[in-house]
């Protein structure tokens, strides 16, 4: 990836691990649950959601 998409440690670390092609599968499934959950992007449970989601897909399982 050319960027960091995060300012958090997820973020980093997709950013080292993760090639731009899977991040592009990512957004688009992203945008899948954003839409089936009528998600709000502004309220933080919503953003939790989507990182769990997300280190889910990228990463195959939660690593807290």
């Amino acid at each position: 990836m050319s960027f960091r998409p995060f300012p958090n440690d997820l973020g980093l670390r997709a950013y080292h691990e993760i090639c731009g092609a899977c991040w592009a599968e990512w957004i688009k499934t992203q945008q899948q649950l954003i839409n089936h959950y009528g998600l709000n992007l502004r309220e933080q449970q919503a953003k939790e959601f989507l990182f769990a989601n997300m280190e889910q897909f990228l990463f195959g399982a939660k690593t807290t």
